[in-house]
């Protein structure tokens, strides 16, 4: 749903639910902004009332599918109104155990750096002042063992978010660790996950006709919304997490040997089964790794290099040289 309808069908529930008297669709032209904006603020105002009529009508309609149930009522001068009645529009008691309330307090501190952080604070907050007991108990003190965090440093992410949410097409300038510079992508978004305290997108690349996993930081400049539906199937199931570990060499199937500067390189130290210094300032890994291993050696430039097997040499020799006349 655009943003532009969200806040047009907030503002009309807003309005049916705070009038203790039916509001006729003059009264209600004149009230939204969207509207007046749109047809003016009455009949015969500049716009075609019958196009205010059918998005009236569906807006309305939008708002029953939502579950707000809206009477259709005489009003004092005989015309037909609106209301949305709050007895009507009430959810039943919400009830959580203890459990489930303490998994709602790590839920609201997850958040730290983006724009989620408040509504996910206040929807703790707004339980503990309905008086729920539950949310009352579960207060910071008892979550202190547990400090969750999920970073979100790119500027990527937001609009990201809401593609994938909205299920709109979107592109953005990628640069892949090999590339010298970024080219455009043109993706359908399905689904944002963090690995290892780095975000990731997975989707459909229109270009190449295949699913993809973008790496967040490697997002340069905006990303713009496009218009238009998907093209491809959205998966049921999509494994972000399982793409990025074949890619990093997490499923191991062969064993490489590193030279590796002493003091650099520590992720490829934490991977390593076996380190032997050689001394004059370098150490000899042991390395077990699967696909992608190339092109994350890339990334440690002169202070990495392949001793065996071959192919990887070869692999990351191919990689450099593409980087250096690029």
């Amino acid at each position: 749903m655009a943003i532009a309808k969200a806040e047009r069908l907030m503002n009309l529930a807003l309005c049916l639910l705070g009038t203790r008297r039916p509001l006729s669709k003059r009264e209600l032209r004149g009230s939204i902004e969207a509207y007046v904006e749109a047809f003016g603020p009455g009949e015969g105002a500049g716009s075609s009332d019958d196009s205010f009529n059918r998005m009236f009508e569906r807006d309305k309609d939008d708002l029953r599918e939502l579950g707000l149930v809206i009477e259709t009522v005489e009003n004092l001068d005989g015309e037909m109104g609106y209301l949305a009645r709050r007895d009507s529009n009430r959810l039943p008691p919400i009830t959580l155990d203890a459990e489930e309330a303490a998994a709602l307090g790590v839920a609201a501190r997850v958040w730290q750096q983006a724009r989620l952080a408040g509504a996910a604070s206040g929807a703790l907050q707004k339980l503990r002042a309905a008086g729920m007991p539950e949310a009352e108990d579960s207060d910071d003190s008892q979550l202190s063992a547990l400090e969750p965090r999920i970073p979100v440093h790119e500027a990527a992410f937001e609009p990201l978010m809401l593609a994938c949410r909205d299920r709109r097409p979107v592109t953005f300038d990628y640069r892949k660790a090999t590339a010298a510079s970024p080219e455009q992508r043109q993706v359908e978004p399905w689904t944002l996950e963090c690995w290892r305290g780095h975000w990731y997108l997975a989707g459909w690349d229109r270009e190449r006709r295949a699913e993809r996993v973008f790496r967040l930081s490697r997002i340069t400049g905006k990303v713009r919304s496009r218009a238009g539906a998907f093209t491809a199937v959205v998966p049921d199931v999509v494994t972000v997490r399982e793409t990025v570990e074949s890619w990093a060499g997490e499923t191991a199937t062969r064993t490489a040997r590193i030279r590796l500067r002493t003091d650099c390189g520590y992720p490829l130290r934490a991977r390593a089964t076996a380190v032997r210094e050689l001394g004059s300032g370098w150490d000899e890994l042991e390395i077990p790794y699967g696909h992608g291993l190339d092109a994350w050696l890339v990334e440690f430039g002169p202070d990495a290099v392949v001793v065996e097997p071959a192919d990887l040499r070869a692999d990351v020799m191919d990689r450099l040289r593409a980087v250096a006349q690029g």
